[in-house]
């Protein structure tokens, strides 16, 4: 039993596009769960197995996973068939890992900096700058349509999500734009989207 905890318009929304992507919708159950929204609107559902309430959590035979990256991993595991995340012992397979961690070590950090109007010099030898993240997917995409070369894999999926939410962020860049419109075209993406209006607009008439 696979059980996806989402929240719409969320972190979780990635997950829910990914599990179209990997044609598991009639293996994977979507539970749609309450969330604390950024000013306090929401509250947290007990009916959540996260431990700090928060959102994904997928809960695969009663062992409970959390964070986005993990159950990304888990699930193209668990249908390999779908060709998200490349072989195991393949280069293409670490480049996606190492993507994949660069997006939750790296991207993520950078971009709450931003929000937070963060500047220290010691935290960008950390973690890095925007124009060092900007300069890093130029050159992933400056001659490729995806990140690790001609095929959509996971970890398009995962940095994309970025900028379904913040589409200021994304650069000026023929290759990141065109990726971008991609990204967004994807008949999975679109599906999440979707469904994600019609909950939120449920909740705001209830």
């Amino acid at each position: 039993m696979l059980t996806l905890y989402h929240a719409p318009m969320s972190r979780s929304s990635r997950l829910v596009t990914l599990v179209e992507d990997l044609v598991a919708q009639d293996k994977v159950t979507i539970r749609e769960v309450t969330i604390t929204r950024e000013g306090g609107a929401g509250a947290p559902d007990p009916s959540n197995p996260h431990p700090e309430k928060k959102v994904p959590a997928l809960d695969h035979d009663g062992t409970v996973i959390v964070e986005s990256i993990a159950i990304a991993q888990h699930l193209c595991e668990l249908f390999p068939e779908a060709g998200l995340l490349p072989p195991t012992g393949t280069p293409e397979r670490a480049k996606c890992l190492e993507w994949l961690a660069y997006y939750a070590g790296v991207i993520e950090p950078v971009v709450v900096a931003m929000y937070l109007k963060l500047d220290s010099p010691a935290y960008a030898r950390t973690f890095r700058d925007w124009p060092a993240v900007v300069t890093r997917l130029t050159q992933a995409l400056d001659k490729n349509p995806y990140l690790i070369g001609q095929t959509y894999t996971v970890a398009d999926l995962i940095v994309h999500s970025l900028f379904n939410w913040m589409p200021d962020l994304v650069p000026d860049h023929a290759g990141i734009r065109d990726w971008h419109q991609r990204m967004q075209a994807r008949p999975a993406a679109q599906h999440t989207m979707q469904r994600d209006q019609a909950s939120m607009a449920a909740m705001t008439v209830e």
